[in-house]
């Protein structure tokens, strides 16, 4: 039997703020796997936030995506070594975005968006893949295009099924990535690395709207 995420009426819930940020680790009741970081020196508190299930999804693909991007524009590395390199991280990302999520694999619409994001993570890698080992040079020309233009998909997809505004707003933000690509010139793999690294990363920083299922208590039993 399926589980649903029940949503407020009408498609987005305007009375949740699009992002705010975390105001403590213990604003949220426990879920499995929450993590809590609390540092005070003192009365004086440094850090505190808390890192759900899908936050630390999006921190794993955050630094996952900024180590690529980045690497391959610094270093020098041959295109078939990197190949093999990015896509064992890859698939390393993708197995413990798929651990992540073993509690969530009978509840709607959360089972859905990560196969959603696997099937777009494992295509984009095989056209990758194939591109340097086949000599396919259009699609190298367009690579950082390719990673962005995935990623604005799996926003746009993930917005629509949380009725999200925040992701359709990041998807938004990573077409707009591709549309700056051609004014970049020879910074474009670090510049893909940023845009889809600190996307990841602020999704995971921030909480989002639709109806907070980041910490959706009715969720407690079920993620």
């Amino acid at each position: 039997m399926f589980s649903t995420v029940q949503f407020e009426n009408g498609f987005f819930n305007a009375n949740i703020p699009l992002l705010r940020r975390k105001h403590s680790a213990f604003e949220i009741e426990d879920l499995p796997g929450l993590w809590r970081i609390h540092w005070q020196l003192g009365n004086t508190t440094v850090v505190s936030t808390f890192y759900t299930r899908i936050d630390q999804a999006c921190l794993l693909w955050g630094i996952i995506s900024s180590i690529i991007f980045i690497t391959a524009q610094f270093l020098p590395l041959d295109w078939r070594v990197q190949a093999l390199l990015w896509s064992g991280l890859t698939l390393l990302g993708t197995v413990a975005m798929i651990s992540l999520s073993q509690r969530w694999k009978t509840v709607e619409p959360l089972n859905q968006i990560v196969a959603a994001w696997v099937l777009l993570m494992v295509g984009g890698l095989v056209l990758t893949d194939l591109s340097v080992f086949l000599s396919w040079g259009q699609v190298l020309a367009k690579l950082c295009p390719l990673w962005l233009g995935l990623n604005a998909l799996g926003y746009f997809y993930t917005g629509l099924k949380m009725r999200s505004r925040a992701f359709f707003l990041i998807g938004l933000g990573q077409l707009l990535g591709v549309a700056a690509l051609p004014y970049l010139e020879s910074w474009q793999f670090l510049a893909t690395g940023v845009f889809m690294g600190l996307s990841s990363i602020l999704m995971a920083e921030l909480q989002w709207d639709s109806g907070g299922v980041c910490a959706n208590h009715a969720l407690t039993d079920q993620v």
